[in-house]
């Protein structure tokens, strides 16, 4: 182990900042973690404030909000990985069995910019496409004798507002990796595949496909460790006293107790079994992969 530091001493001087960055801000951070189990105050410290156990873990599975936020945040996040999933697939492979470079590329830059764009210009953005007064869907909506309808505000909308834009903005920076992954499809399997008479459809579905899969599942399972995980800051610019019985998830509830509220001990028992759930939904999820297939994160 000596031997091979003093050899290759320039790689390891160069991981030492990520490994200092991984210690300071991932690791060390944890210790505050203790805090969901004290009666913490600013006053006292970490150390020193009163420990209660599961006091607060018990509060907040036996509070009216408890099962509101559980579903709201499931229910968003499985609409988002059900829908946002599958479509950068579909677009990788439809890109990959076209034979227009130009066509390729334009859909490329079309469908990547969107990534670029940040979270309070694309709020901004729904709010002039389907804002109730001024949003251009409404104004087209009156022109045509149809009444306005307050897309923004009404409690239904919100789901499909929020998943639906993530899928524009995101679909054509999350379709790379399987792009990248088409790049290395023979082109002689394709060949052999037209020979025996093949069309492209079912050249995508017995080449194309079973090559991206192992990278679909790996991202799937990555992805599943996240079900109880949705943004903050996207759902909170959206959030309004309207749309609030759709749209109140953890995060954001954990944001409204402990920097609003001040009660940093109960928001971090709520953040803490968030992560203790996202950490057995990845486990469970690698298991359920392995078995099924040869595919796992480990």
């Amino acid at each position: 182990m000596a031997g091979d530091v003093r050899r290759n001493y320039d790689l390891y001087l160069m991981a030492i900042p990520g490994v200092l960055y991984f210690i300071i801000f991932k690791y060390w951070p944890m210790y505050g973690v203790q805090i969901a189990f004290r009666q913490y105050t600013s006053v006292l410290g970490m150390t020193n404030s009163p420990w209660v156990g599961i006091k607060w873990f018990s509060e907040f599975f036996s509070s009216y909000q408890f099962s509101t936020l559980i579903t709201n945040t499931f229910l968003i996040s499985l609409y988002s990985l059900l829908v946002g999933f599958p479509i950068p697939i579909l677009l990788a492979l439809l890109l990959n069995s076209t034979t227009s470079l130009t066509f390729k590329k334009t859909v490329q830059l079309v469908t990547y910019a969107p990534h670029f764009i940040s979270t309070v210009v694309l709020v901004s953005m729904l709010n002039v496409f389907f804002g109730q007064s001024f949003g251009l869907v409404n104004n087209v909506r009156d022109m045509l004798g149809f009444e306005r309808v307050l897309y923004l505000g009404l409690p239904q909308y919100f789901r499909h507002l929020y998943v639906w834009s993530g899928v524009w903005q995101s679909m054509g920076w999350n379709a790379i990796i399987y792009i990248s992954a088409l790049s290395g499809v023979s082109g002689e399997l394709h060949e052999a595949a037209m020979v025996e008479g093949a069309n492209k459809f079912q050249r995508i579905l017995h080449i194309d496909v079973p090559h991206i899969l192992p990278t679909a599942t790996i991202l799937l399972i990555m992805n599943s460790g996240h079900l109880l995980s949705v943004g903050f800051d996207k759902v909170y610019l959206m959030q309004n006293a309207q749309n609030i019985r759709h749209s109140q998830v953890l995060s954001t509830y954990v944001y409204e107790m402990g920097i609003l509220k001040g009660q940093q001990s109960y928001s971090t028992a709520i953040d803490l079994f968030n992560s203790v759930i996202s950490f057995v939904m990845l486990i469970v999820v690698n298991r359920i992969s392995r078995q099924l297939g040869e595919t796992s994160l480990w």
